[in-house]
């Protein structure tokens, strides 16, 4: 569909992002019309644009990068994490985002190995537990807890601890416990910044050193002005990163565990590897070695991007897939489309780790795999994310096998995130 003078699209109109039927209607839709289309919007009274080509997914996340804002659907996020890096834009976003970078510094993020390393630990009990009584485990909700306790503990530390003996309870346990987003969660979850805002008041009173991203956050100082963020701006990254942190990467082991417990090939390679790597914890480096279990996490990203939908907004004009695309037009880009795509995938529907194995990365088209964005926007936490996927695995794989405690078919859900609708239970056993 590359070049072709008339832009193809539906006759008939869908709002995009709007409901649960995008997902299915995106893989329709470039079943029928290829790589560039586009679609009427009731609500919006303009047509959106998909993308499906990698050459226009580098145009508008990297080549042409300052001629689009963030798109539809960011009002609903920015209820919830008020102006933070995932939501805020031009000068104010760079001005956050060059401060935090360096947060997230590979040499940073190994100090939390000890972290990464005792979450698992805990849960490794837990497991314990269920396999000697025979009981499965709710694995949805353990990933969702397992990566909601490793952000909490990265950016608050010691005085995650001090807020539960103070409130009675972990107060940031509804961002595991409830799970629609809506305008309710948003509620109950912005009124969390005022212990936030404690926090930082008595950090900033007090001249304990610390090692978390909450210290490092307020330590932080504009490189041109020399200033530190206001309160509210520490307070909408905070909120940012625990919801940013949690969400996509419970998804992903989810997804993960999903696939793993269909290949019983992929698990016993992971065993093994797991098993020459021993049980110490394991630095990023370490973790990163672990070619295998890579392979595996990256393969689980390309079949269930947990941020299936991007959506950029012109600024200008401009042209994709030989089509012009006017100012203020919303343009929809699908990892989870993207990364099926037959043209740079061979069978795209298979779950096959090894198409991660050096060769076949170097030959394939760099943006036809974006589970983290690309460009200036691209994921933040990218590497904190693998980190724990892949020592939880490691982890995990050298004292477990699950099992799918039933076997009907997986529903998806595609919200914010791509999940399983229904929660996934597995049964434990000991190795």
């Amino acid at each position: 569909m590359h070049g072709t003078a008339v832009i193809p699209g539906p006759a008939e109109g869908f709002d995009l992002g709007g409901n649960e039927e995008t997902l299915a209607r995106l893989r329709e839709y470039f079943a029928r019309y290829g790589d560039t289309y586009r679609v009427f919007s009731p609500a919006r009274g303009r047509y959106d644009f998909v993308i499906n080509h990698p050459d226009d997914v580098k145009r508008v996340l990297l080549g042409n990068h300052r001629n689009y804002t963030k798109g539809e659907g960011m009002d609903r996020v920015k209820i919830l994490l008020g102006n933070g890096i995932m939501t805020s834009e031009g000068d104010f976003w760079r001005r956050q985002r060059r401060m935090m970078q360096p947060s997230f510094h590979r040499r940073v993020l190994d100090r939390f190995s000890a972290l990464i390393h005792d979450v698992n630990v805990e849960f490794a009990r837990r497991w314990e537990v269920a396999a000697a009584a025979g009981t499965p485990i709710n694995l949805t909700e353990d990933m969702s807890e397992l990566t909601l306790a490793i952000v909490l503990q990265s950016i608050f530390g010691e005085d995650l601890a001090r807020l539960e003996r103070q409130v009675g309870a972990n107060p940031f346990d509804v961002v595991a416990k409830e799970t629609n987003r809506d305008l309710k969660f948003a509620f109950r979850f912005r009124s969390l910044g005022k212990l936030v805002l404690e926090l930082i008041e008595r950090r900033r009173r007090e001249t304990e050193e610390r090692f978390d991203f909450l210290e490092m956050l307020i330590a932080a100082r504009d490189r041109d002005s020399g200033e530190p963020m206001s309160d509210r701006e520490l307070i909408d990254e905070v909120m940012t990163l625990i919801v940013a942190g949690h969400e996509t990467t419970a998804s992903a082991l989810t997804w993960t565990w999903y696939l793993i417990c269909g290949h019983p090939q992929t698990a016993e390679r992971l065993r093994a590897e797991a098993d020459a790597v021993g049980d110490g914890r394991l630095g990023l480096d370490a973790a990163e070695a672990l070619g295998f279990a890579h392979q595996v996490a990256q393969e689980a990203l390309r079949l269930y991007p947990p941020g299936w939908l991007i959506t950029r907004r012109t600024i200008e004009a401009d042209e994709l897939g030989g089509h012009p695309v006017p100012p203020r037009t919303d343009v929809f880009i699908s990892p989870y489309v993207l990364h099926r795509h037959p043209a740079y995938w061979d069978d795209p529907e298979s779950f096959r780790p090894e198409r991660f194995a050096d060769a076949d990365t170097a030959e394939r088209h760099r943006f036809s795999y974006i589970p983290f964005a690309v460009g200036p926007r691209h994921c933040i936490g990218e590497n904190m994310a693998m980190f724990e996927m892949l020592v939880h695995l490691a982890h995990m794989s050298r004292r477990f096998e699950l099992q799918r405690a039933d076997d009907g078919p997986i529903e998806l859900e595609s919200q914010i995130n791509l999940r399983p609708r229904s929660n996934l239970m597995m049964t434990v056993r000991r190795r």
